[in-house]
């Protein structure tokens, strides 16, 4: 497939603001593509070269791209910044510039989806001595090929910045459309993406052979998308819904999946990122277990060895980065509270109902005998002044609160099922603080002024749509120097124009990229004509009196919480008074 197609179809659907639209075009565009191209297609749809746990990084530093720019057209350095400057956008520079070249390339090659890919990829991989000017090099050589729209989406593309508003949901409906005409294949194609979080990999399969997505297998070292709780808010509901279940204290830590084949481990993030060399106790930990293959997930906190007591998330998050984790898990080792299994010596137990789960990986845990991994404490309840009892208790232990598990059902993967019913301790009426995305922010005022800083914008998810819409202005909940931090991340991906894929009726002062979670508390969940969030005819929901708590950095934009979380919360917040 050429890359002008593949530029083409990008052009459109960034004049397209319908979800129903940008489906049809990509099902169009996949069409196009066949089995050994489909999978870099997506790739590329995505904005990456491959799935966040192969850990391959794209982006590519401004000054690379201006200097490529610059390379390719014969213009000076300085002429295509100031031209930054006024476009705020290096792809639209790109796409002028190649019009405008005052040297022309030698080369009539036009691109292909195929070796552009493999550039980017070899851009991407490039390191060590003299790596920038083969990057350089090779971002030139490809705006030496493109035309004004291909060098448009190859700036933007190894720049990491896309901004097509493509999320997943889109593209599993477009690969079910291409298929069949609807989204009648949808199901089976997600169940696949959920047990490998990668979309090339299942789209290359099911382009091979759409009857075989149904067979699709867990893999060591392919992260399986994380299952995740529905609220309620009292025990009595709980019991209500699910009658019999497990109960185990939800820790405020980091959400961790375990892979282990033979001698090879590896951890991911909550956001399917690879962070296995941070945590080296773990490791150690885990080569352990009585089990030659597993997968199972589980908590981790950090905490202080001389008092014994549990770091807050915020501390134990410190642990992610990347200087001082020697030192750090001396001072303050992890504990990695397992709670489900996923996996074992070959077999799939995310089929397998939640008691026999539980009772596997007690046994594999117990095997290793070593402190560092522990299983959950738990009781088994259908009496909700137990479960109380049980809350409370873990309340009082510093826990979020408590998570109830349907003893008979399955892992739910990748999805929010009452299979998972999380109580947790109230904030005011709000029973569960909000994970809300950071769109734009305001400038300082009065006593603020000299922050540049004065609140953020921020939104939730409708994955119905797959959009976000904003539900507040956080003014409040910053320290100083909070607020000097959060104006020097967002200053970094500040947008012009409003992001692709964002409902919204207020302006901040400065757009930014759909980047960064917060959590945020507020008194109560309102309804509001000024936001979008559930947005009914002119009325939306909004938080009253929000204040920020953390950036949530385990966390990605499309883990946000969504538009019906919103309005749950809103139902059980008018139950309660």
């Amino acid at each position: 497939m050429l890359f002008s197609e593949l530029a083409r179809a990008f052009s459109e659907i960034e004049k397209t603001a319908g979800r129903l639209d940008m489906t049809d075009q990509l099902s169009s565009l996949f069409k196009k593509a066949d089995e050994k191209q489909i999978d870099k297609t997506i790739y590329l749809c995505q904005g990456t070269l491959a799935p966040s746990h192969m850990g391959i990084d794209l982006g590519v530093g401004e000054k690379f791209a201006i200097e490529a720019i610059a390379l390719s057209s014969g213009y000076e350095r300085k002429k295509i910044e100031r031209m930054y400057k006024e476009e705020g956008d290096l792809g639209l520079v790109a796409e002028k510039m190649a019009g405008n070249k005052r040297q022309m390339s030698l080369s009539g090659e036009k691109l292909t989806v195929a070796k552009v890919y493999d550039s980017l990829m070899k851009i991407a991989k490039s390191s060590g001595t003299g790596s920038q000017d083969v990057k350089i090099k090779l971002l030139a050589d490809m705006l030496n090929s493109a035309n004004a729209t291909e060098a448009k989406y190859v700036v933007r593309l190894v720049l990491g910045k896309l901004r097509l508003g493509i999320g997943d949901p889109t593209i599993l409906d477009s690969l079910s459309v291409m298929e069949s005409g609807d989204k009648s294949l949808r199901v089976k194609i997600e169940r696949a993406y959920n047990l490998c979080s990668d979309l090339g990999l299942v789209a290359k399969k099911f382009v091979a052979n759409p009857k075989a997505i149904e067979k699709f297998e867990i893999t060591p070292f392919s992260p399986i998308r994380p299952a995740l709780a529905e609220r309620l808010p009292t025990s009595e509901e709980i019991i209500e819904k699910i009658g019999k279940c497990a109960v185990e204290g939800k820790y405020d830590g980091l959400r961790m999946q375990v892979h282990k084949k033979g001698g090879r481990i590896e951890i991911f993030s909550r956001k399917l990122e690879v962070m296995t060399k941070m945590f080296p106790e773990i490791v150690q930990a885990v080569a352990g277990l009585g089990a030659k293959e597993i997968i199972f997930e589980g908590e981790a906190l950090g905490y202080e060895l001389k008092s014994g007591k549990y770091l807050s998330f915020q501390q134990t998050i410190q642990r992610k980065r990347k200087y001082g984790v020697e030192a750090m898990s001396k001072e303050s080792p992890l504990r990695l509270f397992a709670f489900d299994l996923l996996f074992l010596e070959g077999k799939d137990y995310t089929t397998e109902l939640y008691e026999k789960r539980r009772k596997e990986l007690e046994r594999v845990v117990k095997k290793g005998k070593n402190e560092t991994v522990a299983v959950t404490e738990q009781i088994i309840t259908e009496k909700p002044a137990e479960l109380e009892r049980f809350f409370q208790k873990c309340i009082a232990a510093g826990l979020e609160g408590v998570i109830a598990k349907d003893l008979g059902a399955p892992y739910v993967t990748g999805a929010r099922k009452f299979a998972w019913i999380k109580l947790k301790r109230s904030y005011g009426a709000l029973a569960d603080t909000i994970d809300a995305v950071v769109c734009g922010y305001y400038l300082g005022k009065g006593a603020r002024t000299e922050f540049d800083f004065g609140g953020l914008l921020v939104a939730v998810y409708n994955d119905e749509l797959d959009r976000f819409e904003t539900i507040a202005r956080v003014g409040s909940g910053f320290s100083e120097e909070e607020m000097g931090d959060v104006e020097k991340l967002l200053s970094k991906i500040k947008l012009k124009e409003k992001p692709k894929g964002l409902q919204s009726k207020v302006k901040p002062d400065f757009w930014t990229e759909l980047k960064y979670v917060v959590s945020v508390t507020a008194d109560e969940i309102t309804l509001s004509p000024m936001h979008t969030a559930g947005m009914v005819g002119e009325t939306g929901y909004a938080l009253r009196f929000p204040r920020m708590v953390a950036v949530r950095e385990d966390k990605g934009p499309k883990e946000a919480t969504t538009v019906n979380e919103i309005i749950e919360l809103f139902e059980m917040q008018k139950r309660k008074r």
